[in-house]
């Protein structure tokens, strides 16, 4: 393909990209309520934290914004699926044959970052907000500063997720190998703690180990997928 018919492809992935998110974002419209009382809100309610409107249409705009994430977040498995097309000229024949696998698998585990940021990080990280400092001072939440902390926690912890496929993906480009990584696993030990104390605002140590012990397994998965992903190479 010659560079203008790589862009022409680039162009219409993004317009298929756009058009899922569209859709997703539609149905999110049509649950919105659902989404924002019995989803959003609900660390909120359970830690009896108050929250307030300051702004004339804050709630309106702050609807539109959730829908467009949550449109997103619904049409995760076709942008991956789009972007490994896009990709996919550059890889061998029999290697073409896993997008499909390798969508999944990115999917589930943006999926899976983001319930464990709902049912593990926040929960956490609202109950330190709530109840710090002097009882002299009422905490009550801006809605928009509150829906800021929860997207962008849930966004982070699926992309942290995706480390695996990122694994996968540097491998097959030769960029990173198994050897380099267990090279640097002490080193990456101190990272992660440290990773972990930034995501807990609290002091408890048993928090930050809760948050710990997940990203180091995902580093020792990611370790694993390089190995695999070489071996394939090799025999290829």
């Amino acid at each position: 393909m010659t560079f203008l018919e790589h862009l022409e492809e680039l162009r219409w992935r993004l317009i298929y990209s756009f058009i899922g998110v569209l859709i997703g974002t539609i149905l999110a419209w049509i649950f919105i309520d659902f989404l924002v009382e019995e989803i959003l809100l609900k660390p909120a309610t359970k830690n009896n934290i108050p929250l307030q409107n300051l702004k004339p249409f804050g709630q309106i705009f702050l609807y539109f914004q959730i829908a467009i994430i949550a449109g997103i977040i619904l049409s995760i498995p076709n942008i991956f699926y789009q972007l490994w097309k896009f990709i996919s000229p550059a890889l061998r024949k029999n290697e073409r044959k896993y997008i499909l696998a390798i969508v999944i698998f990115s999917s589930v585990c943006f999926l899976l970052g983001i319930l464990f940021a709902y049912f593990v990080m926040l929960p956490l990280t609202l109950s330190f907000a709530s109840q710090f400092g002097t009882t002299e001072i009422k905490n009550e939440f801006a809605i928009d500063e509150y829906m800021s902390i929860i997207i962008s926690v849930m966004l982070a912890a699926g992309l942290v997720f995706e480390l695996p496929m990122l694994s996968f993906f540097l491998s097959k480009l030769g960029i990173l190998t198994p050897d380099f990584m267990k090279k640097y696993r002490k080193h990456s030990l101190v990272i992660i703690l440290i990773a972990a104390a930034v995501l807990t605002p609290g002091t408890d140590p048993v928090s930050q180990v809760i948050l710990a012990v997940p990203l180091f397994l995902l580093y020792e998965i990611s370790i694993l997928v390089s190995k695999l992903s070489q071996k394939k190479v090799v025999e290829q």
